[in-house]
């Protein structure tokens, strides 16, 4: 049976969602940035502090290639789609749902960026970072389901609409 994969921007929804979607649709759920943190024992601001970019980059992808579920809702971390191949294993299994807002609507949501364990290019301001990721997200998205001025349960929703055909496959 296959996985649902949220994927998006820090402060989209994704664990939030992830959580609401997998009790709508009956589903577990998965948050691979707590896997990340469990395995590693750091929180993920100090992993990507003390490896870098790219060795937090591997990590993420270790974990998310090493996710083994059916029926799950997996809350990917923003930076999932730096590495293709990792997102491509999870596909095998599983349907990628690019949960979209607006730039305006991030930042509205966001908090400290540096406590959220985001990574960010140096010299990179978030905006920057917004419009390098938007491109990779609806790359591997089977579906995009955009979310701005919606509610938790709206979201759900409307993320469950979106995919009920796929559900229906079960």
């Amino acid at each position: 049976m296959k996985n649902i994969i949220l994927v998006g921007m820090p402060a989209a929804g994704k664990s939030t969602l992830g959580v609401v979607l997998s009790k709508k649709i009956g589903y577990g759920y998965i948050d691979s940035d707590s896997v990340i943190v469990a395995r590693e024992g750091k929180l993920l601001c100090d992993l990507i502090s003390e490896l870098g970019n790219e060795g937090f980059l591997e990590v993420e992808a270790k974990v998310n290639s090493s996710i083994c579920a059916s029926r799950c809702v997996i809350a990917t971390g923003g930076s999932a789609i730096y590495r293709g191949d990792a997102i491509e294993k999870m596909k095998q299994n599983g349907i990628v749902v690019y949960l979209k807002l607006s730039y305006e609507e991030i930042c509205r949501r966001l908090g400290d960026l540096k406590t959220r364990g985001v990574v960010l290019k140096k010299g990179f301001t978030f905006r920057d970072l917004y419009e390098e990721r938007v491109p990779l997200y609806e790359k591997y998205a089977d579906y995009t389901v955009e979310l701005d001025g919606l509610s938790i349960d709206e979201s759900a929703e409307r993320i469950r609409e979106a995919i009920e055909c796929e559900l229906k496959k079960e």
